[in-house]
C-alpha cells in the first residue's frame, strides 16, 4: 500500500471516530451574590409571581429572575455574564425544573422577554452591554429596563425586522406594551411585603392589573362578602 493510500486510510479512519466537542457539564447556579437591594428583591419576585398568576392555566412557559443564562462554552468559561433580573421563556416545557437557563439543553431558546432592575452601579451594564448581548445574541424580542427607586425611569425597546432595538413609544399613561406576552408594564404605588414603593407590575390589555395570588384571593373574598351582604347576610359571623 502506498504512503499517500495509508494516509487517506488513516484520515478515513480518525473522521469516523471523531465526535463533536461537547459543552461544560462543571455550571455554576449560585454566585453567593445578593440583589442589590431588598427593594430589587421583591420587584423580581412581583414580576415573576405575576406571570405565574397571569398564566395559570399554562404550562408551556417559563418565568425566572436572578438566575444565571449559560449561551455558549466561551461564556460559561469566561463568566463574564450571569443573567438578567427577570425574563420568561414561551413554548416549553414550564414543569420542568431548572437550576439556570442553559440555552443548549432547550434546544436553542432564549428568552423572549427581559426586565433589569437597574440600580446606579448597574445602569450602564444594563443599558450597555448586558442591551447588546440581548440584541445581538440572544436576539431577545421584549427588553425593559427599570430603577425600583425611579418611578420615572421605566424604558422598553423591541426588535425591530432588521433584528435591531427600536425604543418602545409610552401610551398616554406611559405604559409600555409587551407584544409577546400581550401585557402592559406600567408602575403601580402600594405596598408589598411590608414595603411601600412604586413598583413595576403588568397589566392586562384592558388596563387591569395582573393581581398577585394574594390579592386574587382577597378579592375574591371580598366580593363573597359583598354578595353575603346583599343577601343579608353578616360576612363576619359566618
Amino acid at each position: 500500500m502506498s504512503t499517500e493510500a495509508r494516509t487517506e486510510q488513516k484520515s478515513m479512519i480518525i473522521e469516523d471516530w471523531w465526535e463533536p466537542p461537547m459543552p461544560p457539564t462543571d455550571l455554576i447556579f449560585d454566585d453567593g451574590e445578593p440583589m442589590e437591594s431588598n427593594r430589587h428583591r421583591i420587584a423580581m419576585n412581583v414580576l415573576i409571581r405575576s406571570i405565574n398568576q397571569a398564566f395559570a392555566n399554562r404550562d408551556d412557559f417559563f418565568t425566572g429572575g436572578n438566575m444565571f443564562i449559560y449561551y455558549s462554552s466561551t461564556q460559561a468559561r469566561n463568566r463574564d455574564f450571569k443573567g438578567p433580573d427577570f425574563f420568561v421563556v414561551l413554548d416549553v416545557d414550564g414543569t420542568r425544573e431548572r437550576q439556570g437557563w442553559v440555552v443548549w439543553e432547550e434546544n436553542g431558546r432564549y428568552p423572549n422577554v427581559i426586565v433589569e432592575l437597574m440600580s446606579p452601579s448597574t445602569a450602564e451594564a444594563d443599558m450597555g452591554v448586558k442591551k447588546n448581548i440581548y440584541e445581538q445574541i440572544f436576539r431577545t424580542p421584549d427588553y425593559y429596563v427599570f430603577n425600583p427607586f425611579n418611578p420615572d425611569s421605566l424604558q422598553g425597546w423591541h426588535l425591530d425586522a432588521n433584528q435591531q432595538y427600536q425604543p418602545l413609544i409610552p401610551n398616554e399613561q406611559g405604559w409600555l406594551w409587551c407584544q409577546r406576552l400581550g401585557l402592559w408594564l406600567a408602575t403601580w404605588e402600594g405596598t408589598i411585603d411590608r414595603e411601600t414603593a412604586v413598583w413595576l407590575r403588568f397589566y392586562d390589555q384592558a388596563g387591569n392589573l395582573v393581581l398577585l395570588p394574594e390579592e386574587a384571593a382577597n378579592a375574591r373574598a371580598e366580593r363573597l362578602a359583598a354578595r353575603l351582604r346583599e343577601l343579608g347576610e353578616d360576612p363576619d359571623s359566618i
